[in-house]
């Protein structure tokens, strides 16, 4: 099925409303672009149409989101073992922690919490020219929007806890950065030199991709690596010229791998796939916004509306309850 009628209307509101926040004088943020390789936290990402598995330069592994056709390399995307060896880190972090506080206390404190997650957004620029990356402020301001209504359940999918409030737009123009190449020495000086807060501190960096990527994020960490952030095009904002991809949701997915969430099609058909028992297994990720595509024979059509598949845009626009359940669990677990 395509989005839930209300979905543009609400997008198209959030941009009107953060222009009008700039005209009043509100701060704004700017977004960077993703390259196609991983960094030395788990990365997570957000590609169109297809996938592959890849590791950094430094030896860690990425997600990422791939525009249209097929995807160069997706390093958001994990192998099995290194699937497995998160899954069992994060068990025993729980295991423990329920330990210490009691089971029914946990439970307690996931469902009542209410988290308002601060973002820095740094616009990496090769020039002052808009081809350059020099987006506008209201763009960040529109993308905020989004990650609050998708994280809210505002577009028709399960409410999290979680909130976004812009703190810095750190505006760096360096052509050594630009465009943004994930796993290389150029992201991690960039990072290094950049990143800003803690563990519970989104740092969003924008700007243009290589290999065709809509970006990509880190996984959660029991330390803070420089790496942990989001990485995302900047022409994917909403109102960009990302075409099928510019309503602010490759944002939006990838700050879903930040919170600990994987691609709905992780391990395809078989085993426990993205470790969320409420949104049905995917053989691959879908393109498009392909109604009634069933590609596995588990009960349940494939979740081409949820935000951490590969769908457009338009037809992305829920988290499951199960997905936000897992989200507040590893944010008390990692972030907190």
């Amino acid at each position: 099925m395509g989005p839930r009628p209300v979905l543009l209307r609400r997008r198209m509101a959030g941009i009107a409303s953060t222009s009008l926040a700039l005209a009043l004088g509100v701060a704004s943020v700017g977004l960077l672009p993703a390259a196609a390789t991983t960094a030395s936290p788990t990365i997570a990402g957000h590609a169109a149409a297809a996938h592959a598995d890849e590791v950094c330069e430094d030896g860690t592994d990425a997600l990422a989101r791939v525009r249209g056709g097929e995807a160069k390399h997706d390093p958001n995307e994990l192998t099995m073992a290194q699937l497995q060896q998160r899954e069992a880190e994060f068990a025993d972090l729980l295991q423990e922690r329920a330990k210490r506080v009691g089971q029914r206390t946990l439970s307690a404190q996931a469902a009542a919490a209410s988290v308002t997650i601060p973002v820095v957004v740094h616009v990496i620029q090769r020039d002052s020219t808009r081809a350059g990356g020099n987006i506008p402020d209201s763009m960040i301001n529109s993308q905020i929007n989004v990650l609050n209504q998708a994280f809210s359940g505002a577009t028709g999918g399960a409410a999290t806890a979680f909130a976004f409030q812009l703190q810095r737009i750190n505006r760096v123009t360096n052509s050594s950065w630009y465009p943004i190449r994930q796993g290389s020495t150029a992201e991690r000086q960039m990072k290094t030199q950049l990143r800003q807060g803690t563990k519970g501190t989104l740092n969003i960096y924008l700007g243009a991709l290589s290999n065709n990527l809509l970006g990509w994020a880190t996984f959660p960490q029991t330390t803070l690596n420089v790496m942990d952030g989001v990485v995302v095009l900047s022409e994917s904002l909403p109102g960009g010229t990302a075409t099928n991809y510019n309503q602010g949701d490759t944002g939006t997915h990838e700050v879903g791998h930040w919170l600990n969430l994987y691609h709905t099609f992780q391990g395809g058909c078989s085993g426990s796939g993205d470790q969320v028992s409420d949104t049905p297994a995917e053989a691959s990720p879908a393109s498009g916004c392909p109604t009634g595509r069933d590609t596995c024979s588990a009960p349940g059509l494939d979740p081409i509306t949820n935000f951490m598949d590969y769908s457009y845009d338009s037809c992305m626009y829920q988290f499951t309850p199960g997905q936000a359940t897992r989200m507040i669990n590893a944010w008390n677990t990692y972030r907190a």
